[in-house]
């Protein structure tokens, strides 16, 4: 689902949609993704907002463009997700989590064990 009223950039979305659509395995390698006229019709957006999502995809080789037929899932594309998302959580998320617990005075160790007390929950 995309949120129109997010800070976010609605192309900035579009790509996370469908990034979350192949790390959940809903689009599979050489699967076609959607068309910008199918998110333009769903959301009502201008088609070329959908187009600039799909192309940053094009761009990061998550999806490839087969002329006349749309765009399709690159092979590795699951990996590649995976191991960008995983940098983001390393370099810009988890610097946070730690900043945060370090000012509310919790031990690491009460914060690792939470962690493993949850991921246990999963």
């Amino acid at each position: 689902m995309l949120d129109l009223n997010s800070d976010k950039s609605i192309y900035v979305q579009i790509s996370e949609l469908i990034e979350n659509e192949i790390l959940s395995g809903n689009l599979k390698e050489e699967d076609q993704a959607p068309s910008t006229n199918q998110f333009a019709k769903v959301y009502q957006i201008n088609p070329a907002t959908a187009r600039k999502g799909l192309n940053i995809l094009v761009d990061e080789e998550i999806l490839y463009k087969k002329r006349g037929l749309g765009m399709f899932v690159a092979e590795g594309a699951r990996k590649k997700i995976l191991k960008k998302r995983q940098n983001t959580f390393f370099q810009e998320i988890l610097p946070g989590i730690i900043r945060e617990a370090n000012r509310l005075e919790i031990p690491t160790e009460e914060v690792l064990d939470y962690i493993l007390k949850f991921k246990g929950r999963e």
